[in-house]
């Protein structure tokens, strides 16, 4: 269902009632507006550098379970199931400031990023690829800062 949700867990209740325009721009009430999957998009960065670490999902469980908890939950769209980042890599997010945008339907996390990297690709970050401004044509992306930080192979092939 789109537009706010209600969520609830032990400790953490996000507003049920139907908020007014100006309740979410300007008041303080946790309001955040769902999309038709029940999913926020979620921005992660890295709370020292501010560098974008990797975007996510999150419905209200996953968002729910970040505040109660201090550590990173998303909602996999592929896997359709919630997940706790770090949870087969060790490589866990610390959350040290939960934001949302103006209309709240963006949620921008600050984090301390335990482990090597956030990318499940072996990286620091999911964003090590550049596109080239100013060209026309075909594009070819270039490496940035895309060294890998750790095997990917050995922290999730653990069979």
């Amino acid at each position: 269902m789109a537009g706010t949700s209600p969520a609830m867990t032990d400790n953490v209740r996000l507003m049920s009632d139907t908020p007014t325009k100006s309740d979410i721009e300007e008041g303080l009430a946790l309001a955040p507006k769902f999309d038709a999957d029940g999913l926020v998009t979620c921005v992660a960065t890295d709370a020292a550098s501010g560098d974008v670490l990797m975007v996510a999902h999150m419905n209200a469980e996953a968002l729910a379970r970040t505040i109660e908890s201090g550590e990173a939950w998303y909602f996999s769209r592929s896997r359709r199931a919630l997940w706790k980042k770090g949870e087969s890599s060790g490589h866990v997010q610390r959350v040290t400031e939960l934001r949302v945008d103006c209309d709240q339907d963006a949620v921008w996390i600050k984090v301390e990023q335990h482990g090597p990297g956030a990318c499940h690709t072996g990286r620091r970050s999911c964003f090590y690829r550049a596109a080239p401004l100013g060209q026309k044509g075909t594009v070819t992306l270039e490496f940035r800062d895309g060294d890998k930080t750790f095997d990917p192979g050995k922290v999730y092939d653990k069979t």
